[in-house]
């Protein structure tokens, strides 16, 4: 066993990369071609000075040699990010190489953009996705959905669209079943030390006679002994603690909010409900005032037929006793119904 430095560390990393020997290695690895040349291209957001961008970024021209013994240039970009980040911030430094004049080629023809690659080594999952390398390729169809080959690559169509490589290093689980994945255990976190996240630890011998992977696993020792270098590692501890603690802080008190949300949907709730039911009271309410309004009007419908029907048969000469024996009422209603207008 060997204790190396961690290259998820933003300047172990850089620190690697810049070796063009381990750059075609891994580059090579990813993109599953033979890469004969890679050079880093300059590049303004490389988050050298532990600005508040999470993602570490670095551009690559790299020289492909296909199948038929041809070679071209490409461009990789190539983005590490330790945290979940926004992936806005991804799609802005694409942006940037689009808009690039570096990155438009002339030939005899035309001017066009160079084809490129986009590369993301995540320090995170990304949902539910298991494969630990998931490869985005576009491809081109006609309008019935039938691929379409013929006439293609073509420098227009490389030209606006790009292919992407996502690394999920958390679902990298130790095995090496190929030449990528033996390459991708440098990253594997699970080797990562109980006494310090800033060094793995790694079986030599997995990697035997691979004379580039011993290249890489001596540039990591010569990473792991370097004081400056284990320095910058603490900076950047201590740069990403302070982000997970807002990060935690933040999380917290969406938490909070949400749970206050919640409580005031529930009690939005209750007052709708409470307030239904008031509208309904009021609406039987309203209903017993109309029922007790139409008996009113009734009760005076009775009482006029009634002293109309005493003052008739008053007129026809009848007493009041026998009019109230007739009608079932008293001698004083009956005496009411003739004295009251």
């Amino acid at each position: 066993m060997i204790t190396v430095a961690n290259p998820i560390y933003d300047i172990v990393f850089k620190y690697i990369m810049e070796d063009e020997r381990i750059a075609r290695t891994i580059l090579s690895a990813l993109l599953k071609k033979d890469i004969v040349r890679v050079e880093v291209r300059p590049h303004e957001y490389a988050n050298d000075k532990r600005d508040m961008l999470s993602v570490f970024r670095i551009d690559f021209g790299a020289t492909v040699r296909e199948s038929d013994g041809s070679e071209q240039l490409i461009l990789i970009e190539l983005q590490k990010t330790w945290l979940e980040t926004e992936t806005l911030r991804f799609r802005q430094y694409l942006g940037v190489q689009y808009e690039s004049p570096r990155n438009i080629v002339s030939d005899s023809a035309d001017k066009h953009a160079l084809p490129m690659v986009a590369v993301y080594l995540l320090g995170h999952k990304v949902g539910d996705i298991e494969e630990p390398v998931l490869y985005v390729r576009h491809r081109s169809f006609d309008y019935n959905g039938h691929v379409v080959t013929k006439g293609l690559p073509n420098a227009f169509v490389d030209s606006l669209t790009h292919d992407s490589i996502i690394v999920q290093i958390p679902r990298l689980d130790g095995k090496i079943n190929n030449r990528l994945y033996k390459v991708l255990s440098i990253f594997d976190q699970s080797h990562a030390t109980a006494d310090s996240p800033q060094v793995l630890r790694l079986d030599d011998t997995l990697y035997g006679e691979d004379a580039d992977m011993q290249h890489i696993l001596h540039r990591l020792l010569m990473a792991a002994t370097d004081a400056d270098m284990r320095m910058e590692m603490n900076v950047e501890d201590e740069y990403f603690s302070v982000i997970e603690k807002r990060d935690t802080e933040l999380l917290q008190s969406k938490k909070e909010l949400a749970a206050k949300d919640v409580q005031l949907e529930k009690q939005s709730a209750q007052l709708e409900q409470q307030s239904a039911q008031l509208e309904q009271q009021s609406a039987q309410l309203q209903q017993k005032d109309a029922q007790l309004e139409q008996k009113d009007v009734q009760l005076e419908q009775k009482d006029a037929q009634l002293k109309s029907s005493v003052k008739m048969l008053m007129a026809a000469g009848q007493s009041a006793e026998s009019i109230a024996s007739a009608l079932g009422l008293s001698v004083d209603d009956i005496i009411n119904f003739i004295t009251v207008r």
